[in-house]
């Protein structure tokens, strides 16, 4: 038994710090593409204004809110799980599935909208606006992009998740798996604070 929980304690330290030298990994990915942001709008600042005026900033607040909400309810998960409440754990994780998709359902209609006016990289109508434009959708484009494929392993995982909670392989005792995706999905969300601002409220 001392032997059992011995190797519980280690996959636990070891598991969480995988996942700690994951997210600092995606955070130095993100952040060189913020730098590059950030010089490119340094040098196009004008451009980027105009072109940050073709984004919807309510949909840019709403999904802010909603994801806001979804790190909520998904430590409200790793919260219930440690009190032994099964039930209320798949609860909130449900809620947190429902909002990642809503969250991905107005960025289809965000980028579709953007497409359907010609607006995405390599169309004939941003050929024809200037370079600075070019560049700042290419780079809403490939970032925001990037961050909804996050969301999307998210989904996945929490799945998972949810089937192991339900068949009760994750319990009180042994957690960190929902853990670890409640910091993945923490990380979503701060990489997205970042990507708001940037790109709908900067102007």
């Amino acid at each position: 038994m001392e032997g059992n929980n011995s190797n519980d304690h280690y996959d636990h330290e070891g598991s969480k710090m995988g996942m700690w030298l994951f997210i600092f990994t995606e955070l130095l990915f993100f952040g060189g593409l913020f730098f590059v942001y950030a010089i490119s709008r340094y040098k196009n600042e004008t451009a980027f204004a105009l072109a940050a005026e073709e984004l919807n900033v309510t949909t840019g607040a709403i999904n802010t809110i909603i994801l806001l909400i979804s790190s909520a309810t998904i430590a409200m998960a790793v919260s219930a799980i440690q009190l032994k409440k099964k039930n209320i754990t798949l609860i909130f994780l449900a809620i947190t599935l429902i909002l990642a998709v809503v969250f991905l359902v107005n960025k289809y209609f965000e980028w579709g909208a953007k497409i359907e006016h010609g607006i995405y990289p390599g169309s004939e109508i941003l050929q024809q606006l200037g370079y600075g434009e070019i560049l700042y959708f290419g780079l809403y484009f490939a970032m925001t992009g990037l961050h909804a494929l996050h969301i999307i392993v998210g989904i996945v995982i929490i799945l998972i998740i949810s089937v192991k909670v339900y068949n009760e392989k994750i319990h009180a005792e042994r957690f960190v798996q929902l853990e670890n995706t409640g910091l993945y999905w923490h990380l979503v969300d701060i990489i997205w604070i970042f990507l708001f601002p940037l790109f709908y409220l900067i102007v």
